[in-house]
């Protein structure tokens, strides 16, 4: 049973997932990770239920592949094929910045802002104790785990609680605002998948009232996210890669004619983005939400003209309307 210990967030205990692959040189297994690594260890000594640890871990190994990062897995030769002893790590050299790469003074200032977003120390307790546990294992440990703490937050609070939701297997209520409307509805479904789209994030569920799977930006959750008693509908391995293509699909489907200044803030973001087609004094840029969209475009005031479709255009207009009244 739950003692109450303190949750450690999804990027720090991911981080230090990365951190633990990459500094053991024969791999560690899933029960080595589960006890010994920061955001697994503390849920594992406080009881929580063994499926939900294996389910998270299952979700991290999939982060770590859609970032790009090669995690290696193995079955020792002596094992027989029994995947309880699978070892996992990440083969540094890999993982390492490719032969001849170079930064310039630009992007070494970018990188060293992004480093801000990062509070970086020297061996942290919880690495000390991590490090001791894996050695007693018999686990060799190249170089140190240094005690990293991200500080990155993100932009929608419903996250967090809604990962929650996903590892518990429970049902969810919240309120959500359409685009159009002007009152919040309550909705209560099965989180089965999140999914970041464009870097945006987005609820994949089942929604009980509807009996309907749906897709959720988050950050149009208005209230808090509350957990509930039920459990949810258990997600197929698939449902993750369902969501996304169906996003995808979206993306590919809906495309804008626009008018855009060259040489311009909004001709450097816009003719950048996925899928792009340049022409003739015009832009054909992909999108997935006309409605925060047409947010976007209107940010660039006059240095982009909609053409078409015509609901885009007419967004882009009631958004520039509001600007005005708000501080005309």
């Amino acid at each position: 049973m739950s003692t109450g210990s303190p949750s450690v967030n999804p990027e720090d205990r991911l981080f230090h997932l990365i951190l633990a692959l990459m500094a053991t040189r024969s791999g560690l297994t899933k029960e080595h990770i589960l006890s010994t690594v920061r955001g697994y260890r503390e849920d594992t000594e406080s009881g929580m239920a063994r499926e939900s640890l294996e389910r998270r871990f299952e979700r991290d190994k999939d982060a770590l592949r859609e970032l790009g990062i090669p995690l290696e897995a193995t079955i020792p030769p002596e094992d027989d094929g029994n995947n309880k002893n699978t070892l996992y790590r990440i083969p540094k050299g890999d993982y390492d910045l490719p032969e001849g790469v170079e930064f310039t003074g630009r992007d070494i200032a970018l990188l060293n802002l992004a480093a801000t977003l990062w509070r970086e120390g020297t061996l942290s307790k919880e690495a000390h104790i991590a490090t001791r546990k894996l050695q007693s294992f018999g686990v060799s440990i190249d170089e140190p785990l240094l005690g990293f703490a991200p500080l990155i937050s993100t932009r929608d609070p419903a996250l967090k609680a809604l990962r929650d939701a996903l590892e518990r297997g429970v049902q969810v209520e919240f309120e959500y605002l359409k685009p159009g409307e002007n009152v919040a509805s309550r909705r209560q479904v099965s989180p089965l998948a999140l999914v970041n789209h464009e870097g945006r994030w987005h609820l994949y569920s089942h929604e009980t009232s509807s009996n309907q799977n749906k897709t959720f930006l988050l950050r149009r959750i208005v209230s808090s996210v509350d957990a509930l008693a039920e459990p949810a509908l258990p997600g197929a391995d698939a449902v993750a890669e369902e969501a996304l293509a169906d996003l995808t699909h979206l993306y590919e489907n809906q495309v804008a004619t626009l008018v855009v200044t060259p040489d311009s803030d909004a001709w450097s973001a816009l003719s950048q983005r996925r899928g792009t087609q340049i022409g003739e004094g015009e832009l054909r840029v992909h999108y997935t939400d006309v409605n925060i969209f047409a947010g976007e475009l209107s940010s660039f005031g006059d240095d982009v003209m909609v053409l078409k479709p015509g609901e885009l255009r007419d967004r882009v207009v009631d958004h520039l309307r509001k600007l005005v009244s708000q501080h005309g």
